[in-house]
């Protein structure tokens, strides 16, 4: 069964969901958000304590469910100190550098309200520090935090009701370009919550059956590497999480298509469901490749590092400048949200995944067999050795 994903709803939510704050530690107004979505789609979402979410589309069996996770957090920033001058020195949520928070107009959240500010390297004035401003090194110690109010020093900002602690919102500033491509800080992983909304839309407009119930998971603390380490329940056999991959050199990922992660720094993959989404996207015939990081790690690390025994995934949209000020298409998000919707109403191929624990019948094989090579004639064999020493 192909899933028809509505484009203009994927990018409907993805503007929306861009529109609200929600960097670690700062999520409740987009969980209310999403979770209204979800009841509007017909879902029931069931809250944890800290507000990650689950909602269960129901299948033809509970055992040996399926989860599709992605976040609602994304980076930011938090005050750590209030400098005599009035301004703030911030400390990074999640891990980004302070090269891409230079020149970035953001909200603090206060006790008493929030305030608009900027964040400038410390030599912020060509005219005062000519070339200093070029030399002054990259890292969080060399920003600081300029308050649009009436404040030249620590009491003055105090009064304002700031305070160390205070979360900062960086302003994503998308934009979104008629040839498919998205500008946006936050795409991670904004994108993927939309792509998540839009593949429930999709299977909601079809009323598609699915043979397992499918758990739609939007967890809240990914950035700070928590993730989906609390919201699992043991009817969950396999996992696809849904996040961004990173189109850089020596990457394989892409803007186009999807891009399927063989592993992170936490390790590989499932073999048998990874190897299950490439064959989906050949039947489907959704554009792909695959790719492997070594300096990023999601959902599903969370999850099997918390303990819970699953398959786990990951498929991507390729972004430019991951963590920065990143860029997308819309190809990708399309690619990725027919994927996820062919995964949910595909078969399950491991039985034995219905249950917990068993015996060895049933369990998996990988191939181990010789390949199939052409066995080349003598004069073959001589010319490719000429060959190989030219």
């Amino acid at each position: 069964m192909t899933i028809d994903i509505d484009e203009n709803y994927l990018l409907g939510q993805l503007k929306a969901l861009l529109a609200i704050s929600s960097p670690t530690g700062y999520t409740d107004e987009i969980v209310h958000y999403c979770s209204r979505e979800l009841e509007r789609l017909g879902l029931h979402p069931e809250l944890t304590r800290r507000g990650a979410i689950r909602a269960i589309r129901q299948g033809s069996r509970r055992r040996g469910a399926r989860a599709m996770v992605t976040h609602l957090d994304t980076l930011g920033a938090q005050v750590k100190f209030i400098k005599d001058n009035g301004r703030l020195e911030l400390v990074p949520i999640g891990h980004w550098s302070a090269r891409f928070a230079e020149g970035a107009r953001v909200t603090i959240f206060s006790s008493k309200g929030s305030f608009r500010g900027t964040i400038l390297p410390l030599k912020a004035s060509g005219h005062t520090f000519n070339d200093e401003v070029d030399t002054l090194p990259v890292g969080w110690r060399y920003v600081e935090l300029r308050i649009d109010a009436l404040t030249h020093s620590l009491q003055e900002t105090r009064a304002l009701g700031i305070d160390v602690g205070d979360t900062v919102a960086i302003d994503p500033t998308p934009e979104f370009l008629d040839n498919g491509f998205i500008n946006s800080r936050h795409l991670d992983n904004k994108a993927g919550v939309a792509i998540a909304l839009a593949a429930i839309e999709a299977l909601e407009r079809a009323g598609a059956a699915t043979p397992v119930d499918t758990h739609w998971l939007f967890t809240i603390a990914e950035e700070v590497g928590v993730g989906a380490s609390s919201v699992i329940t043991a009817d969950v056999a396999s996992m696809l999480a849904i996040d961004n991959g990173t189109t850089a050199p020596g990457q394989n990922s892409s803007e186009f298509g999807v891009t399927i992660a063989m592993a992170d720094q936490s390790g590989p993959f499932d073999y048998h469901l990874t190897k299950k989404l490439v064959d989906l996207c050949k039947v489907e015939e959704i554009p792909y490749q695959k790719d492997v990081f070594r300096y990023y790690r999601s959902d599903s690390a969370s999850a099997i590092e918390a303990g819970h025994d699953v398959r786990t995934s990951l498929v991507t949209f390729g972004v430019d400048a991951s963590h920065g000020y990143e860029r997308i298409h819309t190809d990708a998000l399309l690619s990725v949200a027919k994927l996820v919707g062919a995964f949910a109403v595909s078969p399950v191929e491991i039985q034995r995944d219905l249950q917990p624990i068993s015996g060895v019948e049933g369990f998996t094989h990988q191939p181990t067999e010789l390949a199939d090579q052409p066995h080349p004639t003598p004069a073959e064999a001589k010319a490719a050795s000429h060959a190989g020493n030219d």
